[in-house]
């Protein structure tokens, strides 16, 4: 039997910056009855919070067992429970001459590619502390416009290559709809669990991970490559059914 049930959080548990539903964050309370949930993101602390805990409604022992890894795990936080906050137990931060090196990899590789746009929503680039992160509209752009812009992942790609030729020493990745994640080599999901399975004194075989992006070139494809056992959704609209569905075959 499984003892975490780890999720992707954008596109898995709720719509790209947006806040999780009623409905899956009632499941996800009654999966914590059974299971430990962990989960892991490229996305800053600050989206966990907006997009997942704004609207859990759980008890203080209940949110003990919730392990969350922003970042894609170079980032852990858990909930201390006497003090009713979070807590970040690690953080493998970039010093400030290596955020300066990406950066600049990453805005002279978008102009290299051409495509800037003249108006982005929010920032293009966000210090994620662990993590740099290019977001092609802009952070704050609405999720129908950042699924329609890159359809095909050709334009993300380009960009990826680009910069990772400028930076070989970091990890350049593909991240969510329309960004490119640059972290410390070596740096993905499957990073992230063995992180998890090191701090619960697990085996991989007592996780299961959902994600939207289980395929090949997906940024939870290396979750799978690492030999843990993963369901793949087609959006955050299919996840209630799957966690239903564990929820039944656990009665």
């Amino acid at each position: 039997m499984k003892k975490v049930i780890a999720f992707d959080l954008d596109e898995t548990l709720t719509e790209t910056r947006s806040p999780i539903t009623d409905e899956t964050a009632e499941l996800l309370g009654e999966l914590l009855d059974k299971y430990q949930i962990c989960v892991i993101s490229g996305g800053s602390f600050d989206q966990f919070q907006k997009q997942f805990l704004s609207n859990l409604k759980l008890s203080g022992l209940k949110l003990t067992k919730l392990h969350l890894m922003p970042t894609c795990g170079t980032r852990y936080y858990s909930y201390d429970e006497k003090n009713n906050d979070w807590k970040l137990m690690y953080a493998e931060n970039f010093t400030d001459e290596e955020k300066k090196t990406i950066i600049g990899a990453l805005e002279a590789g978008i102009d290299e590619v051409g495509y800037r746009i003249k108006n982005p929503k929010g920032a293009l680039i966000e210090d994620r502390g662990s993590q740099i992160t290019y977001s092609a509209l802009g952070q704050d752009a609405e999720p129908a416009e950042k699924k329609s812009w890159d359809k095909s992942g050709d334009k993300k790609r380009k960009i990826r290559d680009v910069v990772a030729a400028k930076i070989p020493e970091f990890e350049v990745r593909a991240g969510g709809t329309t960004s490119i994640d640059v972290t410390k080599q070596g740096i993905d999901k499957a990073y992230g669990m063995q992180k998890l399975i090191d701090i619960l004194d697990i085996t991989k075989a007592d996780i299961l991970f959902i994600g939207d992006r289980v395929w090949e070139g997906g940024n939870d494809y290396p979750v799978k490559l690492a030999g843990i056992d993963t369901i793949a959704v087609g959006g955050y609209e299919h996840t209630p059914w799957v966690l239903r569905g564990i929820l039944s075959a656990t009665d």
